[in-house]
């Protein structure tokens, strides 16, 4: 028999034992705990590194404090105690790290907004903490075959938030294509965390041009800060400059 490796995300030391307890009372169901979403993480990477993986992460809405994130969020590093605060960061981070891992979110409330951030971010699943045992092993099974489970009280919700989600795309689609070719570049890079003087040695532009091309770059997509044009750079699609080259070819010419 095929077992299911499921690790709890909570840190309600008393919920997390207590879920935990009972799904592992499932002949099928193998399940881990961790507390926070760094410890997740090293748990994930553990796993990995031992030839095996969990299948499914059961995630706390609320974990850390439940402070809401939004699509700019970023996920931490395993080792990175103070980086990944929130489920909906957590979600961020393993989709992007470990993909064949599904995901469902244990929620206090319903919320239509956070359900369907879940859902972009890669969660398969939004549930109600309190629902059946048997609700959510059908759930849990439910995502492995690669289906997305909701309450049927948040689907309208959840359909307006996608819809609205979507056409806010658009709109910043449609900014940063008017961008030139090397707005673009500067603005890969301040999506990639470079300041102004990186992004000059970069490009081997100046300073001061560097300047210019960002004043530029929020001008055209009418924000008035540097993070307001990451995000919305990243609801268009906007990815940021690769950086692992910059590493090997430093490498290689100090060698």
């Amino acid at each position: 028999m095929q077992r299911i490796r499921v690790l709890v995300v909570d840190d309600h030391r008393i919920f997390a034992e207590s879920l935990a307890a009972a799904l592992a009372a499932e002949p099928d169901v193998e399940v881990s705990a961790a507390g926070s979403g760094p410890a997740a993480l090293r748990c994930l990477e553990r796993a990995a590194a031992e030839g095996r993986r969990f299948d499914v992460l059961l995630v706390d809405a609320d974990l850390g404090g439940g402070a809401p994130s939004g699509p700019s969020a970023v996920p931490a590093r395993a080792g990175d105690e103070d980086g990944v605060v929130d489920g909906m960061s957590l979600v961020t981070g393993v989709r992007s790290v470990h993909p064949r891992v599904r995901i469902v979110v244990l929620a206090e409330k319903d919320d239509p907004r956070r359900a369907a951030f879940a859902l972009q971010a890669g969660a398969g699943g939004w549930v109600a903490k309190d629902c059946s045992l048997s609700r959510l092993l059908t759930v849990i099974r439910g995502v492995l075959r690669d289906e997305t489970h909701l309450p049927p009280a948040l689907l309208t919700g959840v359909l307006r938030e996608l819809t609205a989600a979507r056409k806010h795309r658009t709109e910043s689609e449609r900014l940063v294509e008017s961008l030139t070719p090397r707005e673009r570049e500067v603005l890969r890079c301040m999506v990639a965390g470079l300041g102004r003087k990186a992004v000059a040695e970069r490009l081997y532009l100046s300073p001061h041009t560097v300047r210019t091309h960002m004043q530029n770059v929020l001008g055209k997509l009418g924000v008035h800060s540097t993070l307001a044009a990451v995000a919305l750079a990243r609801r268009a699609g906007v990815g940021p400059v690769d950086l692992t080259g910059d590493v090997v070819e430093r490498g290689s010419q100090l060698a």
